[in-house]
């Protein structure tokens, strides 16, 4: 065999291994994420994945398309679609074959019809729905703590055999990442919402859903605001040292409505400055307010309009959620909310009538402990 035969036949074989090799490739972990671009040339996504890097998915010829409802865990229930309708923002789940740089199958979950089940989700945990500190678990039956303008409120999740439980993890911010749990990690001191079947009074649910989770709240004055990285520094309230918090596309930002001199007697903002003029309205569901009665905090929060960032500036008060993470000087917020003097002002207040022994109020009774022990704002957040 010549010294040519010889080259040519090892290219071969080298060439046939190499295809071999390939085909006993094991495929690629499916991968979860958001569309966020496209390259039309090369018939390819731009999808997020939830980890954080950016991906880009090819398609060909031989890609399935699939689209299925939100929520929808039977994958046998996908429909065909165009690829040509996806749509920035829409969720995919993608699966490779081995050895295959195209997608075998892109399973897609359209972006507007995900919001429209969360916005149901969330009116549906506020009808039919109990949230609350846990005060005790006893059988079948927790008994919560939530406060309002009026005082203390308790309220009763009944459980049963068919009631899920899921519990958030500790660093995560999002109510669908909640983990399978059961009754008896409930402590007192968790916060929990329970969702079914709910009494004419509204003091007791016979939860079908609860979903509960250990939360800090903190608070402090804004030192620096970086937009880039998605963080702000505070000097906490408590220990006065720095702390960095994190902030998600999964956050919720909100601000408190500015309150007049008579709203707090004109009492100075941890900035130095003082409070502004009342918020045309107060808040919805309030005393007054289209839904009346007496909202508790929480109900209060969520329906303060949303807000970004930016809108955040060093010297100003902050009251931030979180769970309880590996790391002391940092968090991930679930809810961040600004503009937050008032409320910083009660729950010391409200602190200091308990270390006296005094009543109660919106944020009295003793739930937690420290400055910021009466004031529990939800980590819950549907």
């Amino acid at each position: 065999m010549t010294y040519a035969s010889k080259t040519g036949w090892l290219a071969g074989l080298a060439a046939v291994l190499a295809a071999a090799l390939a085909a006993q490739a094991p495929a690629p972990r499916p991968m979860v994420g958001t569309v966020t671009g496209f390259r039309p040339a090369e018939a390819a996504l731009e999808v997020q994945r939830d980890a954080g890097s950016t991906e880009v998915v090819r398609m060909g010829a031989d890609t399935q398309v699939q689209r299925v409802a939100p929520g929808e865990k039977d994958l046998r229930k996908a429909e065909p679609m165009k690829a040509t309708d996806i749509a920035i923002g829409d969720r995919v789940l993608v699966s490779w074959a081995g050895g295959a740089a195209e997608a075998r199958r892109v399973i897609v979950m359209g972006a507007n019809e995900i919001t429209k089940k969360r916005e149901a989700d969330r009116q549906d945990w506020q009808r039919r729905g109990l949230a609350g500190v846990v005060d005790a678990v006893r059988g079948n039956e927790i008994t919560l703590k939530s406060r309002s303008f009026t005082g203390e409120k308790i309220s009763t999740v009944i459980v049963g055999g068919k009631t899920t439980f899921r519990r958030y993890k500790p660093d995560s911010v999002k109510f669908s990442d909640a983990a399978a749990s059961r009754l008896s990690e409930v402590k007192k001191g968790d916060q929990l919402r329970g969702r079914g079947v709910k009494s004419e009074d509204g003091t007791r649910v016979e939860a079908e859903e609860v979903v509960f989770g250990t939360f800090l709240t903190k608070a402090g004055t804004v030192t620096t605001v970086n937009a880039e990285t998605g963080e702000l520094t505070v000097q906490d309230l408590e220990t006065g040292k720095p702390l960095v918090i994190r902030v998600t596309a999964d956050t919720q930002l909100k601000r408190m409505p500015a309150m007049g001199a008579g709203g707090m007697g004109g009492r100075p903002s941890l900035a130095g400055g003082r409070s502004g003029t009342p918020a045309a309205g107060g808040f919805a569901g309030g005393p007054g307010g289209p839904g009346g009665g007496a909202p508790d905090l929480a109900q209060m929060l969520e329906r303060m309009p949303g807000s970004k960032l930016d809108d955040f500036k060093p010297g100003e008060s902050v009251v931030v959620s979180s769970t309880r993470g590996a790391s002391k000087d940092q968090i991930t917020a679930i809810m961040l909310l600004g503009n937050a003097d008032m409320l910083i002002e009660m729950a010391t207040a409200s602190s200091n009538s308990r270390q006296q022994g005094l009543g109660s109020g919106m944020l009295g009774g003793g739930m937690g402990s420290g400055a910021m022990g009466g004031l529990d704002i939800s980590g819950i957040m549907p």
